[in-house]
Parts: structure tokens; C-alpha cells; sequence
């Protein structure tokens, strides 16, 4: 295929993905609906679009390798040792009700044991990827049942990686349970290594890179690339190497500047592995598999949210957390299928039941997918009938997640002196600042700080703005100011917002986006002087005072560095 042909095929297939996407959009419906209905119209099944399957699948597993590795950024090691045991307890939990529950089912609609023995097992295994892209969506990966589900959906990933690993050497006369013990060994010293990289040499490299926007872009970008690259080169997969590359960076101040730079890349090759996903979906005698699907489905849907609800329950956490972590494993993934394909290449079933599976990942992604976006509603209406779930002593780890009720953008010669004021009425304040040095000194003394930059709004976003009471910014760009009101006012409309304008133009246009007060350098300090020559008047004695405070003023701006105004 000539590289023109390959790229009116991408263009068709998007082009279509747009369509859909907008139709699904005007219907209120979820995206990644559409992006698997799209992969059904140009597929196969219908107009048959695409033939480059090997493009489409690089381009999908970079979407998967850059999503994991944003999750892995995070992941801090903290919050995996807080939450590691719920993780693991529900994660392997879950998965031994479904496969043996699941496992009674089939024997009971005349299935033999090894293929009651796939089916099952696929039921099991929830979709990391579709979980994870929809808690992006919805800006929750730091809440508490985001951290739990992606323990437990790593958990349920590394068994459905053993599986998938064991199955075709146990196929074989000469399998050795020896040799995948000595993988895993392997797995554990490569992570290890990938941790001692990232304390020794990338953390003090952090200052350096973050100068530029592209070099940290770049570096994120091969760094995760490599390290995923490495994993599946060992016989591990894709995702286990990008989320442990993105772990690694969990602790450098930049990584919500490197997550918010990957977002549009990500989810560009995210729409790819859905379409994908869609155009691969076997089906193949489809509706003679209906009852048996819609049971099982039915199964997934209703019974793997209930044993993790028991389980966390039991754990003695909240009944909402228990819910809406319990919604996270309402549908099967693509490992399910990936498992069955290789059951029917080793003549443990056939084409029909992949149908079936096939069939059982539509219904349950379809229905999850509400089920996830629309969670808040539906525990509001199921809040009564939840409480069984719920003990009575209740030992709920909550996040340690601190609220500001100021932040401030920008750490220049004005900025410090809110800081000064700030410090000086004991308020508890955020300072967002793009220079590395900056945050470094600022950290050293103290000062809660962000490295970032005020004028991505994907980094913007990932700020909580519903509880603040003040927002200042002495960044002199009027981008950069008018992007972070309309970011803050889209959250918080009460939140009092102050910003430097050098132009009366810039100033009037920002009051128009709701700023409640534009500094005016220029203008203010000659304001400010001529209302002391109104108050002190003429009389030289009378300005001793105030050249005294001034020149200390002075002097310990040109200490800190401030004797030329700096740009962020």
C-alpha cells in the first residue's frame, strides 16, 4: 500500500469517527460509544475501510502506552501503599466470584468444562483501558475509588497476563511452571531498575528539563515510550511498562505539566484503539448467541459490581466509594477477547463462542459506560437499597488531598509580595509557577508550589477551582490571564479573581471576562506616589520615614533577585 493510499484511509476513517461522534454528540450520548460504532461502520461488517490493521494497531497501542503512562503519573508510591491491600483483595476477589460463579452458568446452558473454563474466565476481566479513559473524562483519577480501580484493574491486568502467558506453554507436553516464575522475577528487577533511574538520575535532571516546554515534552514521550518498549521486549505487556514508566515519574514536580502536554496526543490514539476495537469485533452468527449473551451479560453487569461492593464493604468503606468503585468492573475487556482468540487458535473452542464474548463486550461496554458517567445520579436513586453494603464502623481511607482557598500565578516582583502578605495573615495559599528554580526556592522555604504553566489549559484543568476564594495572577500575558478566568469562572463563579494587565486595552478586556480587579502596574504606581504627595505633602522631613521603608524594601527585593522584572 503507497503511503497516499494509508493516508486516505486514516482520513476516511476519522472523517467517519466524526460523523458518528457528532451525531452520538447532539443525541447526548458517550464518545466512546461512538468511536466502537464508527469501528463497526468501517470494518468488515459493513463498508470494510480499513486494511491497514497493522497501522491501526501501532497507533492504538501508542494511545494505550501514553494513557497508562498519565495514570502512572498519578500513582505516587504512597497512594499505591495505602491502597495496595483493597486493591489487591478486590482485584483477585472479584475475579475468583466471576470466573467461578460464571463457571456454574455455562456447565448450565450444556457448555463442556473447558469452554464453560473460557467463558468464565473472560467474564472476569474488566477493561483497564475504557475504565481509565472514562474517569479521565470526567476529571476524577485523583479521587479515592479512581485510585482503588486502577489498583485492582493493575491486579486483575497482571493475572490476565499470566493467563495469557501460561495458557499456550501449559498446551504444550514440555510446560515448565518454572520458566514463568523466572518472568515475573525478571518483571520485579526491571521495575526496580526503572524506580533506581528515575531517584538518580531523572529527579535531579528535573530542574533542567523543565526550562523548555518541548525537551520535557520529548523526554516524557521517549522515556515512557522506552521503558514500554523494554517490558513487552521481555515478554511483558505494553500497558505494565507504560504505567510503571509513568510511576517513576509519580514524584518530579512536573509531572502534571508532562500529563497535561501528552493529553491531546493521547486521546487522539485513544479514539484509534476504539475504532479498532469496533472494526475487529467478530461477528460471525451473532444473534443465535443472543439469550445466553444477554444472561451473562446480566451477570457482568449486576453481579461484579455486588462482590466488590461486599468486599469494600467489608473493608469498611462508604457505601457511595463501594458503589462507584463496584460500577468500574460492569463490563468485560479486551484481554476477554484476546483470551478466547487464543482458546479457538488452540482448538479449545470455536468460532461461536467468540461470537458470544464478542457479543457480551458490546452489551456490557455499552451499558457500563452510562453506568460510569452517570454514577452520582444512580447512587442518588439507590442510596436506600446500598446500605446493606455499608458497616456500621466505618474505616475509609480518604485521600489526603489539601483544598487552597488562594492561588496565586506567578512568582515576580509583585507576586512576592502577595506571597508576603499572604504569609503575613497566615493564609493558606497555592502558588502555581512555571520557572524550575522558582519552585525549587520556594519549596525549600516552605511555600506549597506547582510547577506549571498558566497558559496550557489542559494543565489549568487539572486544578481544583471549586473552592477558591481568591485567585491572583501577576503573569503579564493577557493569554494567559483571560484563559485562567474563564477556566476558574466555568467552576467557581463566587471566587474573587485579581490579574496584571500592562494596557488599559488588555485591562477593560479582562474586566469584561468577569475579573473582579485589574492591576495596572504602570498607572498604579503613579497613582500610589501621588496620593502620598497629597498625604505628606511637600516637606521633605516627612518622607524620611517612608525612604527608610523603601530602601529596606528595596534591598530585599535585590536579595531575592527581583531587580529586574522577570517574565513566567
Amino acid at each position: 500500500m503507497t503511503d497516499f493510499s494509508l493516508f486516505f484511509e486514516l482520513s476516511i476513517v476519522i472523517a467517519v469517527g466524526v460523523i458518528v461522534a457528532i451525531i452520538m454528540r447532539l443525541m447526548r450520548q458517550p464518545l466512546i460509544i461512538s468511536h466502537i460504532i464508527t469501528g463497526l461502520i468501517v470494518g468488515p461488517f459493513v463498508f470494510n475501510f480499513i486494511h491497514s490493521y497493522e497501522i491501526f494497531s501501532l497507533f492504538s497501542e501508542i494511545g494505550i502506552a501514553i494513557l497508562l503512562f498519565t495514570v502512572g503519573l498519578n500513582l505516587s508510591p504512597q497512594v499505591i501503599k495505602q491502597f495496595g491491600k483493597i486493591a489487591f483483595v478486590t482485584g483477585l476477589g472479584q475475579v475468583l466470584f466471576t470466573a467461578g460463579v460464571g463457571f456454574l452458568i455455562c456447565l448450565g446452558f450444556g457448555f463442556s468444562p473447558v469452554v464453560s473454563a473460557y467463558i468464565s474466565i473472560a467474564l472476569a476481566f474488566s477493561s483497564t483501558i475504557i475504565i481509565l479513559k472514562l474517569i479521565s473524562d470526567k476529571n476524577e483519577l485523583e479521587s479515592l475509588y479512581a485510585k482503588i480501580s486502577i489498583g485492582f484493574l493493575l491486579v486483575q491486568d497482571i493475572i490476565a497476563l499470566i493467563l495469557l502467558f501460561s495458557i499456550p506453554l501449559l498446551s504444550t507436553p514440555d510446560a515448565s511452571w518454572l520458566s514463568i516464575a523466572l518472568t515475573f522475577v525478571k518483571g520485579i528487577v526491571l521495575a526496580a531498575i526503572v524506580w533506581l533511574i528515575s531517584r538518580y538520575i531523572l529527579k535531579p535532571l528535573n530542574s533542567f528539563l523543565s526550562h523548555s516546554q518541548e525537551l520535557l515534552f520529548l523526554f516524557s514521550l521517549s522515556w515512557g515510550f522506552l521503558v514500554a518498549a523494554i517490558f513487552k521486549a521481555m515478554g511483558f505487556s505494553l500497558e505494565t511498562g507504560a504505567l510503571v514508566a509513568g510511576i517513576a515519574l509519580a514524584a518530579l514536580p512536573s509531572r502534571h505539566e508532562i500529563s497535561a502536554r501528552l493529553v491531546t496526543m493521547r486521546d487522539f490514539f485513544i479514539v484509534v484503539f476504539f475504532i479498532l476495537l469496533g472494526a475487529q469485533m467478530v461477528l460471525t452468527g451473532l444473534w443465535d448467541t443472543v439469550p445466553i449473551a444477554i444472561v451473562l451479560s446480566l451477570f457482568v453487569l449486576i453481579g461484579n459490581p455486588m462482590i466488590l461492593m461486599v468486599i469494600m464493604g467489608l473493608f469498611g468503606y462508604r457505601k457511595k466509594t463501594a458503589f462507584k468503585t463496584g460500577l468500574t468492573v460492569a463490563q468485560i475487556s479486551e484481554f476477554s477477547l484476546i483470551l478466547v482468540a487464543l482458546g479457538m487458535k488452540l482448538g479449545h473452542v470455536d468460532a461461536r463462542i467468540l461470537s458470544t464474548v464478542t457479543l457480551i463486550g458490546l452489551i456490557t461496554i455499552f451499558f457500563s459506560t452510562y453506568m460510569i458517567l452517570y454514577a452520582d445520579k444512580l447512587y442518588t436513586w439507590l442510596e436506600p437499597l446500598l446500605s446493606i453494603f455499608e458497616r456500621k464502623q466505618i474505616s475509609e481511607k480518604r485521600l489526603t488531598k489539601k483544598q487552597y482557598p488562594i492561588i496565586l500565578f506567578g512568582c515576580n516582583r509583585i507576586g512576592q509580595d502577595f506571597i508576603d502578605t499572604f504569609n503575613g495573615k497566615s493564609k493558606k495559599f497555592l502558588v502555581v509557577d512555571y520557572n524550575p528554580e522558582t519552585v525549587q526556592d520556594l519549596t525549600a522555604k516552605g511555600i506549597k508550589t506547582e510547577f506549571g504553566d498558566a497558559s496550557d489549559i489542559n494543565f489549568l484543568e487539572t486544578i481544583d477551582c471549586a473552592k477558591l476564594e481568591l485567585v491572583v495572577s501577576t503573569i503579564p500575558s493577557f493569554e494567559a490571564n483571560s484563559l485562567i478566568a474563564e477556566v476558574v469562572r466555568k467552576q467557581n463563579k463566587k471566587a474573587t479573581l485579581m490579574m496584571v494587565a500592562h494596557s488599559i486595552k488588555d485591562a477593560l478586556l479582562l474586566y469584561d471576562m468577569g475579573v473582579d480587579y485589574v492591576i495596572l502596574p504602570h498607572f498604579l504606581g503613579g497613582r500610589y506616589a501621588a496620593d502620598m504627595l497629597i498625604k505628606l505633602g511637600a516637606k521633605r522631613s516627612k518622607f524620611s520615614g517612608l525612604k527608610k521603608k523603601h530602601l529596606s524594601y528595596l534591598n530585599s527585593r535585590l536579595n531575592l533577585g527581583h531587580e529586574h522584572p522577570t517574565i513566567n
